[in-house]
């Protein structure tokens, strides 16, 4: 199992440190590092910046969002900064959701599976450079030719020849049909909220998308990064201030990551067996009550969410979300000598 180093997406302002971090993550052997969005920093932009001065980690996106930017824009993205960085990039991309997407970019969230599907094969034809990119599909037709349209519409394949053919492509998926299409159809998944507890939830939709006839991958030649946020400590103390720290993001993305009736994030806990808390967390955090959300979150719920622990209590847990079929660990790291340490202890 592989390690990444999760930057996530920018708070209020650019994080410092990030540099240090990153410099850390390369001389330590990490595999990766990874860079995120929501309706602030872009994706591509900080993992040009910070991975310019690396030459071995891969530089991966999770997640770009789709409606963000046309098919072709992304393909555009992947195949400069694949060429930039040595063919180096993991393009990572997910649909957000309709908050994000009708809100913040002013487009229709409708079919998303089917939006995803176009999407995910323009950019493989733009990469391949095999044949001027079409789509006859209803999401992302190429060459565009509805309403406004002047009908002077051209068939293109990009000026410069792509580095590699065929970048990975993982997906961010959380519902049992958008799993199974990641793997039909992608060289990964990025799950947000996999774990030791949960993993078998979603062994029968993985199944289900490898079994699909064509399907790209194998679960042996199939990727799956799962996120969470590693720390050693000391003392069963110390590792209670860490689980209590790490409460008020899990209420956030249980109870304030999209509308009562469209929040996918907080569907994913019903389904791991958390109904009537994410119902009750959801309730406290629309109404501005992130206190009382928050305090109803369980130490054991974070504890299967992330790696806290003694040093050997951290091996046993990592060799836990391994056996899961996890084969990279993305990891919210915040201090250079703490990526350092990690990787020591997991050489």
């Amino acid at each position: 199992m592989k390690l990444g180093l999760q930057l996530g997406y920018w708070g209020a302002r650019p994080p410092e440190g990030v540099a240090e971090l990153v410099a850390a993550a390369e001389e330590s052997g990490f595999d990766a590092i990874f860079t995120a969005e929501a309706w602030g920093s872009d994706a591509f932009t900080p993992l040009a910046w910070w991975g310019r001065e690396t030459s071995r980690v891969r530089l991966g996106t999770s997640i770009v969002q789709m409606s963000g930017r046309s098919p072709t824009s992304i393909a555009m993205h992947v195949l400069t900064l694949d060429h930039l960085s040595g063919g180096r990039v993991v393009l990572g991309m997910g649909v957000s959701g309709p908050q994000v997407v009708e809100g913040w970019y002013g487009e229709p969230f409708a079919k998303p599976l089917a939006r995803t599907r176009e999407v995910v094969d323009i950019v493989r034809q733009v990469l391949a450079r095999e044949a001027p990119v079409t789509n006859a599909g209803p999401h992302h037709p190429l060459p565009y030719a509805g309403p406004g349209a002047v009908g002077l519409g051209k068939p293109l394949k990009p000026i410069v020849h792509p580095l590699r053919s065929d970048v990975p492509i993982w997906l961010g998926a959380e519902g049992p049909r958008n799993v199974a299409q990641t793997a039909e159809i992608a060289d990964g998944w990025i799950p947000l909220f996999y774990t030791p507890g949960s993993a078998g939830m979603y062994q029968p939709w993985l199944d289900e998308g490898f079994a699909r006839p064509g399907a790209r991958r194998t679960r042996e030649t199939f990727e799956i990064a799962a996120t969470c946020h590693l720390q050693v400590v000391g003392s069963a103390a110390e590792k209670q201030q860490v689980l209590d720290a790490l409460k008020p993001m899990v209420a956030l993305y249980m109870g304030g990551m999209g509308a009562a009736e469209a929040n996918f994030h907080n569907q994913v806990f019903v389904r791991m067996g958390h109904e009537a808390l994410a119902a009750e967390v959801q309730t406290h955090y629309l109404a501005g009550r992130r206190d009382e959300a928050t305090a109803l979150i369980p130490d054991d719920l974070v504890d299967d969410m992330h790696i806290v622990g003694t040093p050997s209590e951290v091996l046993e847990r990592v060799a836990a979300w391994e056996s899961t079929g996890v084969t990279t660990l993305l990891l919210s790291l915040t201090d250079p000598a703490e990526v350092r340490r990690v990787a020591e202890l997991l050489a």
